[in-house]
């Protein structure tokens, strides 16, 4: 079992950590129509707007109910009906995710209470859903906050047959639920459901961020709300599905409360970033679809045994530094350690469950100074982590890959696809090439039994320091 070690300092250096709020204001911006709505001052949600913009390229819906010194300490539940009131007005969303800063839950707001008093002063805004989810910024990480809004959005929007309703569960024969984790990007969502549809299935992704947040131009100019990705009225449905698919150990509390609700079997894994995985996944869904694995599949199965391979020599026994959120942290875990490689250091800005399940002797609970640190103690030879971390990759001076939210200078970070065979194949090929650079090269091996016989050949310490060089 791995230990957790947690955080002993006042204060984080170089922090890792991104909040809550940010992680479940994205899993709203996976939904049709909808618009995040940030409890909180002004500030809160711009510093989130920098977050994604820089991340994504693009713009990015996101309101505010803008609290002030006087409601920060008077109370601020009026503000949740006039933000909500003038969202529904200006822009008729579908959906409205509203989610809480650090300054609410600090001033202690009543969520629920203000979305109560909504619904009781403007009936007429009945049509708009709304998913109320507390997500303090002073707790959690990015990863747990999506997760919590996930697993609000199944609560609020699917409907609760339980005692299970067996004529309900499959009754839309061909249709598969997927809940995404955090550590998915678009690119992945994409493999996602092409591979779900080589099957003959339709997948339901929830949320589906590889339709909104994909980096697409639309037909009209500006709009204030998100194109693109699954619908409410999809959500709603969930229920009807023959299988739920589930990708992340974060989620694995919303897939259990969907399975609560609605009684659709899931099924549970914790990445598609290894071999392993991915032959578990395209089993299953042969398994669901009743028809073979597409030959596809099976050749790039092939390519991605001979980057195996390929790239072992370059990576095996290689000492690796990881700073993400847990998900992430154990999905590249397990990928490196499929070619011989090691993690000696290990950084979440946030603790899991999942954790003490990985073949790891310890993880920290910290920021990258931390990170920093164990990576010099151990020697690290590469470094996995998001844009916060290259300063310390640089003054490590071992190369990076980026890796994790937010990623602000590397372009196309966010579309980047690691899931899959292929997905799988190119990453190996990334660190190896990482790895393989010259001044990364492993020195040469000579063993002072034959420097001994050449010292005695010559007689001439010189010589030999001329031989090697």
């Amino acid at each position: 079992m791995t230990e957790i070690q947690k955080r002993k300092k006042a204060m984080s250096v170089s922090p890792l950590k991104a909040s809550q709020t940010v992680g479940a204001s994205l899993a709203f911006l996976g939904l049709q129509r909808s618009i995040p709505l940030m409890h909180g001052a002004q500030g809160c949600t711009a510093f989130a707007i920098v977050f994604f913009v820089r991340h994504f390229r693009e713009p990015v819906p996101l309101q505010t109910t803008a609290m002030d010194q006087v409601s920060s300490v008077m109370g601020a539940d009026d503000n949740i009906v006039e933000a909500l009131r003038a969202i529904c007005e200006k822009n008729s969303p579908d959906i409205i995710g509203l989610v809480t800063t650090g300054l609410a839950e600090t001033q202690g707001c009543d969520l629920r209470g203000g979305l109560l008093n909504f619904r009781k002063e403007y009936p007429q805004f009945a049509n708009t859903e709304v998913v109320a989810v507390n997500t303090p910024d002073f707790s959690g990480s990015f990863e747990s906050g999506y997760a919590l809004a996930l697993k609000a959005m199944i609560q609020t929007l699917v409907p609760d047959t339980s005692p299970v309703d067996e004529n309900r569960v499959g009754l839309r024969k061909r249709q598969v639920n997927v809940l995404c984790g955090a550590q998915l990007t678009p690119g992945d969502l994409e493999f996602v459901s092409e591979s779900i549809e080589q099957f003959g299935l339709r997948p339901l992704l929830i949320p589906d961020l590889s339709g909104s947040m994909d980096g697409h131009l639309n037909d009209s100019a500006y709009d204030p709300l998100t194109t693109g990705g699954t619908s409410v009225a999809d959500v709603k449905i969930a229920g009807e599905s023959i299988a739920t698919l589930v990708i992340g150990a974060s989620v694995f509390p919303a897939a259990k409360a969907l399975h609560k609700r609605s009684g659709v079997p899931e099924y549970r894994f914790n990445h598609l970033m290894d071999l392993a995985s991915n032959d578990r996944w395209l089993s299953t869904l042969a398994e669901l679809s009743g028809r073979a694995v597409p030959p596809r599949f099976d050749r790039q199965r092939r390519q991605l045994q001979d980057a195996l391979l390929d790239t072992h020599f370059m990576i095996g026994d290689r000492r690796v530094a990881i700073a993400a959120d847990p998900d992430l942290l154990i999905a590249f875990n397990d990928l490196i350690a499929s070619v011989g490689a090691r993690t000696v250091a290990a950084v979440v800005p946030a603790s899991s469950p999942a954790i003490k399940s990985m073949r790891l002797k310890s993880v920290k609970v910290g920021d990258l100074e931390d990170l920093e640190k164990l990576a010099r103690e151990h020697k690290a030879d590469v470094l996995l982590g998001n844009s916060h971390a290259t300063e310390s990759a640089i003054r490590l001076g071992i190369p990076q890959l980026h890796v994790g939210f937010p990623q602000y200078d590397l372009l196309g970070g966010y579309q980047r696809c690691w899931s899959g065979y292929r997905g799988v194949r190119q990453a190996l090929f990334d660190i190896a090439n990482l790895l393989h650079a010259p001044h990364n090269e492993i020195a040469p091996y000579h063993s002072v039994y034959s420097q001994k016989r050449d010292v005695e050949a010559t007689g001439s310490e010189h010589t030999l320091v001329e031989s090697y060089g």
